[in-house]
């Protein structure tokens, strides 16, 4: 499989206004649905476009950066065509739930196949796939022996030996928060000292920069999401591919009396402006069954909401672990306060 590397541009509001007006006269009779999403064409497009064929629905498809998105909806308020908004991580989730362009909604099908640790508490979004957050090592330089947990990665042991993206990356405010909710602020607090003293490098760059950096002897560990080590793996550069073979994953927090490894999902929501929200609940529901699943973490490298998928061919080697069973509507929730120890920990 080859990794889609290009991502769409955020259509202008003019320019997406003509194409909603557009494609309005020419619909089935069966109406459309208005798709924002900060996941690109190439990793959602082809399923939008089965849905479209197999319900009559007419599909209509915006894509952008999430914070983009977020904005736009904002700031269209009630005028918005969207009727869907995909985004990643539950952070950015609540974020939208709190702006409040997400309205609550439910189905049976949603009720009975995502669990409920993986959607919001409250039904503003659900989650469409999951990604956990890992260590990455070198075993020229590290045992796994030697790895334990996440609070271990603040052990004096790893001075100047792990390399991490920055605070302001919703990933590892997350990972924080559910450290917040696990350990209390005052742990939390000097967990986030320690491991900036063990930092090897600034933070600089995203997920795959830290692993390249491992693999290049930077660091001896990366933290990174397993979606971004899986594409290095099918990646069609061999000097990806070099980097994947390299390094090794451990699955943090895997005793009997430890919570399991951190997850976060992309998740979907209907937004509060939404004019065909009965066929954006029918889109929701088919994206959470069994087959869109299937394709849905295989294209997109990561593993399923629902039970009974097995893991796309990305992931499979990595094997089975343990995940934390924390509600994703926590992560949100304490954002802020991650984002307020962070800052205070030193960690740039």
């Amino acid at each position: 499989m080859k990794r889609p590397t290009t991502k769409t541009s955020l259509f202008t509001l003019a320019g997406a206004t003509t194409l909603l007006a557009l494609s309005s006269t020419s619909a089935h009779a069966s109406g459309e649905v208005n798709v924002y999403s900060a996941r690109s064409e190439a990793l959602i497009a082809p399923l939008l476009d089965i849905y479209s064929k197999e319900n009559n629905v007419k599909v209509n498809l915006i894509t952008g950066s999430a914070d983009a998105l977020l904005s736009r909806l904002q700031s269209e308020g009630d005028a918005s065509p969207a009727d869907v908004f995909i985004t990643v991580d539950a952070g950015r989730l609540y974020r939208a739930k709190e702006a409040g362009v997400l309205q609550p909604f439910e189905t049976s099908h949603l009720n009975k196949v995502v669990p409920d640790h993986l959607k919001d508490r409250d039904g503003y979004w659900y989650g469409l796939s999951q990604r956990a957050r890992v260590v990455l090592y070198n075993p020229e330089k590290v045992s796994a022996d030697d790895l334990s947990t996440y609070e271990d990665l603040a052990d004096p042991k790893w001075k100047g030996k792990i390399c991490i993206r920055s605070s302001s990356n919703i990933y590892n405010q997350s990972l924080v928060a559910s450290m917040i909710d696990a350990n209390g602020e005052k742990q939390t607090l000097e967990w986030i000292k320690g491991l900036v003293a063990n930092f090897a490098r600034p933070p600089a760059g995203g997920d795959t920069d830290q692993i390249k950096a491992a693999a290049a002897g930077v660091c001896d560990i990366a933290v990174a999401n397993t979606y971004y080590f899986g594409r290095l793996g099918l990646s069609d550069k061999a000097d990806d591919r070099a980097v994947f073979d390299k390094l090794k994953m451990f699955w943090p927090n895997q005793a009997a009396n430890e919570r399991g490894a951190h997850v976060n999902v992309s998740g979907i929501g209907i937004t509060a402006s939404s004019k065909n929200t009965e066929n954006a609940k029918q889109l929701i529901d088919f994206l959470t069954n069994k087959q869109s699943q299937e394709w849905y973490a295989k294209v997109n490298n990561e593993y399923a909401v629902i039970e009974g998928v097995a893991p796309p061919k990305s992931l499979s080697t990595f094997g089975e672990f343990k995940a934390d069973q924390v509600s994703l509507s926590v992560l949100g929730e304490n954002n802020r306060q991650a984002v307020k120890l962070m800052d205070q920990g030193g960690w740039k």
